[in-house]
């Protein structure tokens, strides 16, 4: 806005825009004299001059929708485990424990969630003998673990 000088002083009474800065809004079915009356600038019968009209966003004026048109494949098993990974090298990293549980894990920031499985992958080297829970392991992890004099428990 463009302040407007009266006497020196700028107040904000006296403020007001620049001009070409706002417009006038298009205030439709007010009678003929508005220039948008009658038909309210919707024009003639078709589906977006009715009441209540609105188009789906997928809708593609009767072309085929691309949700149709991508082949699909494969599925999504429902009954998937999703486990949260810790690997051999994070769990070396940690400091002297006997007992390396998920609380103590997700303490560190190995984990994000107690709630959710926790499995433990064979990536990196274990040298430490420590006691591990988790609720899945895999076979590498497993004898690298025993190898270094630790014990795995498998939990819940």
């Amino acid at each position: 806005m463009r302040p407007v000088r009266k006497k020196g002083k700028i107040m904000i009474g006296n403020l007001s825009s620049t001009s070409g800065a706002t417009k006038k809004r298009k205030r439709v079915g007010r009678g003929p004299g508005s220039g948008h009356g009658k038909t309210s600038t919707r024009g003639h019968k078709g589906q977006l001059s009715r009441a209540g009209a609105k188009r789906r966003p997928w809708f593609e004026g009767g072309q085929m929708p691309f949700q149709r048109r991508v082949p699909k494949r494969g599925f999504t098993n429902i009954f998937k485990k999703e486990f949260q990974v810790v690997n051999l090298s994070d769990l070396s990293r940690m400091d002297e424990k006997e007992v390396i549980s998920p609380r103590l894990m997700k303490e560190k920031g190995l984990i994000k969630k107690t709630k959710l499985p926790v499995k433990v992958l064979a990536c990196g080297e274990i040298t430490k003998a420590m006691t591990v829970q988790a609720n899945a392991f895999s076979k590498k992890a497993q004898e690298k673990i025993e190898a270094a004099g630790g014990k795995i428990e498998v939990i819940g």
